[in-house]
């Protein structure tokens, strides 16, 4: 809440007060993504890297195409996760070198069109590689392949786990000597790996741990590499603050430990670029989610507030997406920030659903019918991770100020 800026007693984003920017939008629920903040946060992480480390943004953070087109200039590529994924990223203008286009299940006609466009292409199970094989043989253009792999650890502390153990995500580590030994070449040129051990983890001496495990486990691998290392991403993972408690990612250790890594990866494998892939880091603090207060209700003493959005817009701020004890986001009642008078409430959506609760048991300033409700730390992970057809209510729109 505090990275957006404040006017007179209302919260204001990209310089446009909230209210007015309520009416300008022309209806609620609606995302507003704050374009200033995403450039610092940017900017922020730019001084951060070692020179050379590459930076991508992930897409799946928040697709908005808007959004996309003015990162685009700030990063030196894009990750996607499928082709309409893919085609945001062309659209915005990503140069086809600096695409990287990861996921457990990509269709055949995927693939296809993945080779067609010359992306990398980062491969997560032998089935992959045939089907590129033959893609590029049909198409008569090389398919660029890096490998995903799942590795023989866990990122500890991760809002998820997506390696280590049995998992859909990429090749077992064990795996792979094998399948690059056997490499039959057929259109599929080698350019690197892919490690993506977690996400969302606010500690920075593990995620600093886990680039140094993760790239001396590409080293080992790469001793069986068809040709030499172009790239390696090391994924991300870089948390934000949701929950009280919290606190900002230190990027010290990362940046130290980064710098390590950038050395190592030189002197072993010379021709190799770094990369970084960030989503919710870049995005997530610089957006918000804004409802409107359409009932207040009180039921055996407690007060609910009924609102026009709610679960079906912000599946995250429900705590249904990913949460295992749910747990409330910063939020905040945008015409009355400095109102002495408050009380304990429960923020509740329209759908009928004891799941659509988007604050529970809050202190806020006392509402009513027509004040608007903000939900902070709303960047990534909210409208397209949303089910937006859930009971037929009207979608909500997104806006970036």
């Amino acid at each position: 809440m505090d990275r957006f800026n404040r006017l007179a007693d209302e919260l204001q984003v990209g310089s446009v007060a909230l209210a007015l920017l309520a009416e300008r939008v022309g209806q609620t629920p609606f995302y507003a993504y704050d374009r200033a903040l995403i450039a610092a946060r940017i900017a922020a992480v730019r001084q951060a890297l070692p020179p050379g480390v590459c930076l991508h943004y992930a897409l799946k953070a928040n697709p908005m195409p808007a959004l996309v087109g003015f990162i685009r200039p700030l990063v030196d590529g894009m990750d996607v996760a499928s082709v309409g994924e893919l085609k945001l990223a062309l659209d915005a203008g990503a140069s086809v070198q600096s695409i990287g286009f990861a996921g457990p299940g990509k269709r055949d006609a995927e693939l296809r069109q993945a080779v067609a466009a010359g992306v990398l292409l980062q491969v997560e199970s032998e089935r992959e590689l045939r089907v590129l094989a033959q893609a590029a043989q049909a198409l008569g253009q090389s398919a660029r392949v890096a490998l995903r792999i799942n590795p023989d650890f866990e990122l500890r502390g991760a809002g998820m786990h997506m390696g280590g153990g049995a998992k859909p995500f990429g090749i077992d580590a064990e795996q792979v000597p094998m399948l690059l030994r056997s490499w039959a070449g057929d259109g599929l040129v080698f350019e690197g790996f892919h490690v993506f051990p977690g996400s969302q983890n606010l500690r920075a001496g593990v995620i600093a741990e886990s680039l140094h495990r993760s790239l001396a486990l590409v080293l080992r691998l790469a001793s069986d590499a068809p040709a030499p290392v172009r790239q390696v991403n090391l994924g991300g993972g870089w948390g934000i603050p949701y929950f009280p408690g919290e606190k900002t990612l230190d990027l010290a250790p990362i940046t130290d430990a980064l710098a390590q890594v950038q050395a190592q990866l030189a002197q072993a494998q010379p021709a190799a670029r770094l990369v970084v892939e960030l989503g919710r880091y870049l995005v997530g603090e610089a957006g918000m989610y804004v409802a409107r207060v359409i009932d207040r209700k009180v039921s055996r003493g407690q007060v609910f507030l009924v609102v026009d959005g709610g679960m079906h817009h912000h599946l995250a701020a429900s705590g249904n997406f990913g949460q295992v004890i749910r747990r409330n986001y910063p939020v905040a009642i945008v015409q009355r920030l400095r109102t002495p008078q408050h009380e304990t409430v429960s923020v509740v959506g329209p759908l009928c659903t004891p799941l659509d609760l988007l604050a529970d048991r809050v202190d806020l300033p006392v509402a009513q019918p027509g004040d608007l409700l903000v939900v902070f730390q709303s960047g990534a992970y909210g409208a397209t991770a949303s089910p937006q057809a859930f009971l037929g209510h009207p979608s909500c729109l997104e806006v970036l100020v």
